[in-house]
């Protein structure tokens, strides 16, 4: 085995060899290899995408010009940092309304807060329905990634979608959020078949969506008829190349901390003291557990720092026999889908709603 790999390894680096004399490619600074595998990468510059559409690009110019800007730590309160997200969400969510009309409304099921999102002409599917769980990091962004995620999934599919407001940290720990996802559930199964139900969100919402696919069948009640898992995987978040790559190419969320040193927990102790192997935390690392899985749609970017859970939560549903789809867009970062005007976003609309349109029979 040990001599295929040298040949195989050997190989490939002749190929790689081959080209760079061919062509005679000018590298400039080149990647350093230390014996663990570890990649030292040099400085370069990662223009915009020539696959990006122009909002795209003038998004990241936009950027550019509030680098400076961008708070480099967490206020130490909560309340101060979701007091903070929704007035720098505002404008999104401003243009969010303006530009798909629904009606929303907030009730409660088993004693979780929802907010219902639907058509504002009243003429919706009556059978189907879509749970909405909010991005945030488990902590935070209730009051806007809740209807950033659902306002134009309900106005594009003519569908009732029904977000959870979830225990969420420092007030409370992993499984919270799950639970109250399944109480909401279990009311929603008085009204609908569960193949009509479909679970969708974003980031943390991603996250959730796919603990609760582990949840559901685990505890007794029926899978739901189709998942939608944007900005995450079914595995923790930061692993991976995208971990890295983002941290650097993005700036959206830091890289993983160096080895020996303790980085900072968005989800403000979420998850303390739980096993993030844990089957109902990391369920793609289970495949008798993904099995139970019904249709999966996957969204990410190629600058996200969730690309690699999403690529190896859609490897992994695939070995498992799992109807799976994926899209990975070009240049777009994480939860790229709550900006309403590129064009990348309204693809991603069009697809999630054609998606739980075939699959919610």
């Amino acid at each position: 085995m040990a001599g295929k790999l040298k040949a195989l390894v050997a190989a490939g680096l002749g190929c790689v060899a081959t080209v760079a004399i061919a062509q005679e490619i000018d590298w400039g600074a080149r990647p350093t290899f230390k014996e663990d595998g570890t990649v030292v990468v040099p400085s370069f510059e990662l223009p915009p995408s020539v696959f990006s559409s122009e909002e795209a690009k003038a998004l990241q110019a936009m950027r550019g010009k509030m680098a400076d800007k961008m708070p480099t730590s967490m206020p130490a309160s909560v309340e101060e940092t979701r007091t903070r997200l929704d007035v720098m969400m505002a404008p999104q969510l401003k243009l969010m309304r303006s530009m798909y009309d629904v009606v929303v409304e907030e009730h409660e099921l088993d004693g979780v807060q929802v907010r219902v999102v639907k058509p504002a002409d009243g003429d919706y599917d009556r059978d189907r329905v879509l749970v909405n769980l909010h991005g945030g990091a488990f902590s935070v962004c209730w009051n806007s990634c809740s209807l950033l995620e659902s306002i134009p999934i309900a106005a594009l599919s003519d569908m009732e979608v029904i977000s959870v407001n979830y225990r969420m940290a420092p007030e409370a720990k992993h499984p919270a959020g799950v639970e109250d996802v399944a109480k909401v559930y279990t009311q929603l199964l008085k009204y609908h078949e569960p193949e009509h139900i479909g679970i969708f969100g974003c980031s943390a919402g991603g996250a959730l969506t796919a603990q609760t696919g582990a949840w559901l069948p685990a505890h007794g009640l029926p899978q739901a008829g189709a998942l939608g898992i944007f900005g995450a995987g079914a595995v923790r978040f930061r692993e991976g190349d995208s971990a890295y790559f983002s941290g650097y190419a993005s700036g959206a969320f830091p890289p993983p901390s160096p080895k020996g040193k303790e980085g900072m927990d968005m989800t403000r102790g979420y998850f303390e003291g739980a096993d993030m192997s844990d089957k109902y935390i990391s369920p793609g690392l289970h495949q008798d557990v993904l099995k139970k899985f019904p249709p999966t749609l996957i969204i990410t970017g190629t600058r996200a720092m969730d690309m690699s859970p999403a690529v190896y939560t859609n490897s992994m549903l695939m070995k498992a026999g799992v109807e799976t789809d994926m899209i990975v867009s070009e240049g777009m970062d994480h939860c790229f889908i709550m900006s309403p005007n590129l064009p990348e976003s309204q693809d991603a609309y069009a697809a999630i709603v054609s998606f739980f349109k075939k699959h919610l029979k």
